[in-house]
């Protein structure tokens, strides 16, 4: 029970960070996808560093926190600048898209560290069933996404005459 409730707070927050921002997917999906790059190829050292520090002691814990803040880190950067969506409709599902495609990167580190046993297990290994599947299809609507991203006008001041 413990990984479907984590899961479910994860996705809470993330949504309403997602929705509150009113950023679009295309940027913060291809953020998230960046931190999931860089989570794999630091998360020895990031662990190393953070247990160092002395925050959380070292084990799969630490392991976990690294992984996940390191795959979040780019996207929650990118929540306070980038294109924002003027479309409730558009936010909604930029928000949700967000959310699942950060879940789907985040269900191996947050694993590591719960305690897997009875519908919590079942819960977790279906979305690891099928997170490359999330993934992929997440990045694809990323990359949709920014060509549908308009630049904003700029209204030009006038000068005045001298």
């Amino acid at each position: 029970m413990i990984p479907i409730a984590t899961f479910g707070i994860v996705a809470v927050i993330l949504f309403f960070a997602a929705f509150i921002s009113k950023r679009r997917f295309g940027l913060l999906g291809l953020a998230l996808t960046a931190g999931a790059t860089l989570s794999t190829l630091w998360s020895y050292d990031a662990g190393l560093v953070v247990s160092s520090l002395g925050f959380i002691p070292e084990g799969e814990l630490t392991q976990a926190v690294t992984q996940s803040a390191v795959v979040l880190l780019p996207a929650f950067l990118l929540l306070f600048h980038g294109y924002t969506y003027k479309n409730l409709i558009l936010r909604i599902f930029g928000s949700l898209a967000f959310t699942i495609l950060a879940v789907a990167f985040l269900v191996e580190p947050i694993g590591y560290a719960l305690p897997l046993s009875g519908d919590g297990a079942t819960v977790y290994n279906y979305i690891k069933q099928y997170k490359d599947i999330i993934i992929s299809v997440g990045v694809v609507l990323a990359v949709i996404d920014l060509f549908f991203t308009k630049r904003a006008k700029h209204v030009e001041k006038e000068h005045g005459k001298h």
